[in-house]
């Protein structure tokens, strides 16, 4: 090997590395783990941006009725409810003071404006019926139809965008 060719690796090889490190210590958005707490095995990874939301949806085991509970996460990865709709108040629904405004949306009532931060945080998993589903960027992924009565814990986390493009394969 020429000396030349030798110095031309080494300025190639120089430039990948520089790329990944580059890659790595970039933001590369965020990601919502829902991950099953028993078995610390992720069964659901979205990308967010900050503010974006993600819903849970489900059927009040009282009084099956429609419950929507959104959520976001800032450019750290903490977790906010942003806002809680439903029809009525019922068992464990309502107001909590100094925490968002109610207003009607429809049929439903909801508390808007909440942006209360609620970190990581576990549910346990409903029957099929209760129907415990995420909503993301108009996909749906019931939890209930696969991982009833499983507790499951909702965690946020800042990613590289070189861990974003590894994520993406």
């Amino acid at each position: 090997m020429t000396r030349s060719s030798s110095i031309i690796i080494f300025c190639v090889l120089g430039l990948v590395l520089s790329l990944i490190l580059i890659a790595w210590l970039t933001p590369g958005g965020l990601e919502l783990q829902v991950t099953l707490v028993k078995e610390k095995k992720p069964v659901l990874v979205l990308p967010l941006k900050p503010g974006e939301r993600f819903t849970i949806h489900y059927y009040h085991s009282v009084e099956n009725a429609p419950i929507w509970e959104e959520h976001s996460m800032d450019k750290k990865g903490n977790i906010y409810i942003e806002e809680e709709r439903y029809e009525k108040f019922g068992a464990g629904m309502g107001k909590m003071p100094g925490v968002g405004r109610m207003v009607k949306k429809g049929i439903y009532e909801a508390i808007v404006d909440m942006h209360m931060p609620v970190g990581d945080f576990i549910l346990r998993v409903g029957s099929p019926g209760v129907d415990h589903t995420i909503i993301w960027r108009n996909k749906r992924f019931n939890l209930s139809a696969t991982l009833a009565h499983k507790a499951v814990k909702f965690s946020g986390r800042p990613v590289s965008m070189l861990h974003k493009i590894w994520r993406s394969k």
